[in-house]
């Protein structure tokens, strides 16, 4: 007798991010949404002594028992940074979306946030998985710090970092006269010993609508991703949160990318690792427009992954050829570029939630 196969069965879900099958793909999307619309409600707000400081946390039930706390760049709001990925992480848990304060920022107080987050999730017997992209893995590695040196490590299913900004020396190189990247170049007027003026807040507005329409010049591609109302949504919501958030709310964003030390200052056995959860680290194949040629971020995450995170991977994500190249952070224009990745990872974890004295 033979023995069983026990690989997973191929998922109508997989077998639709094929290339040929993808517009195919955005219409069993959109007809979900229609059928069964998302019903994302508000988990946790700013308490009155944190107007201004502290996060919003939206929260979205999913199917499983894993959920995904979700932590996006500096724009767009994480519920449009996974906005093409949402259905399939629901398939694990539910998602929680942390969206920054728009008037202000304080890395500490969204430290303390994330800690009763997580306690919140171990408590229900769901420990996390945390997904941090481009500046939001950024603040994950800080927290993760600070918990190390606190002498406590929070209980995670898992660990995902997208194009990973850990610190400014990502963004522009020190003792740089002129950055080298386009973000680092709209961020230097900001570490200047003088507040920006509206200006130079209305110039960085504009740099990151121009980085997000220059995503979706592409218009065969794009209906291949999303219909076009779809498309609509994501640009309304997109360019609603960079108009909305103030100039306070700007610098204090880049200050607190300020205080987030570069990972290889803290290559030292009494503050790492940081955590034993399984790891996964995404480096896009184009990260050039953002993260500066020589990014302490990733010569210490793709030198030594294991020291930092001892059951973690690092990877590259990259375009068939042909096709546009993959970008920094780039979830929405090259969602199915990730979504391999995302969904073995995933499968990981649930694998290990079924087995016997899991760790």
């Amino acid at each position: 007798m033979s023995a069983p196969n026990l690989a997973p069965a191929v998922s109508f879900f997989s077998v639709l991010t094929a290339e040929p099958l993808r517009p195919l793909h955005a219409l069993v999307r959109a007809a979900g949404e229609r059928f069964r619309p998302s019903q994302i409600t508000l988990h946790a707000g700013p308490a009155a002594a944190d107007e201004g400081c502290a996060a919003t946390i939206l929260r979205e039930r999913g199917a499983g028992q894993c959920p995904t706390i979700v932590l996006g760049g500096l724009v767009p709001d994480a519920l449009e940074q996974v906005f093409l990925l949402r259905r399939a992480l629901l398939r694990s848990g539910d998602l929680y979306y942390v969206h920054y304060p728009r008037g202000g920022f304080c890395l500490a107080t969204l430290c303390g946030q994330l800690d009763r987050l997580v306690s919140e999730c171990v408590r229900a017997g769901q420990p996390p998985v945390i997904l941090g992209v481009s500046f939001g893995a950024g603040i994950v590695l800080h927290w993760l710090r600070e918990c190390r040196r606190l002498g406590r490590e929070p209980l995670l299913a898992g660990l995902v970092l997208i194009s990973p900004v850990a610190c400014v020396d990502d963004l522009i190189a020190p003792g740089s006269a002129k950055p080298t990247t386009l973000l680092g170049r709209a961020l230097k007027p900001y570490l200047g010993v003088t507040a920006p003026g509206d200006a130079i807040v209305a110039k960085s507005r504009a740099l990151f609508v121009r980085m997000f329409e220059a995503g979706a010049q592409n218009q065969a591609a794009l209906r291949r991703l999303m219909t076009a109302h779809e498309l609509t949504h994501l640009r309304s919501a997109v360019n609603a949160t960079i108009r909305s958030v103030t100039a306070r709310g700007a610098v204090g964003r880049v200050e607190a990318l300020q205080a987030m030390a570069p990972p290889p200052q803290y290559f030292s056995p009494a503050e790492l690792p940081l955590t034993e959860a399984p790891a996964m680290i995404l480096f896009a194949q184009c990260e050039d427009a953002v993260l500066d040629a020589a990014a302490p971020v990733r010569f210490a995450l793709e030198q030594a992954t294991a020291a930092y995170f001892p059951r973690g991977t690092t990877h590259q994500v990259r375009a068939r050829v042909g096709l546009p190249p993959v970008q920094h952070a780039s979830l929405v224009f090259h969602a199915f570029e990730f979504l391999p990745r995302l969904q073995a990872f995933y499968q990981c974890i649930r694998r290990r939630r079924t087995l016997p004295f899991a760790a």
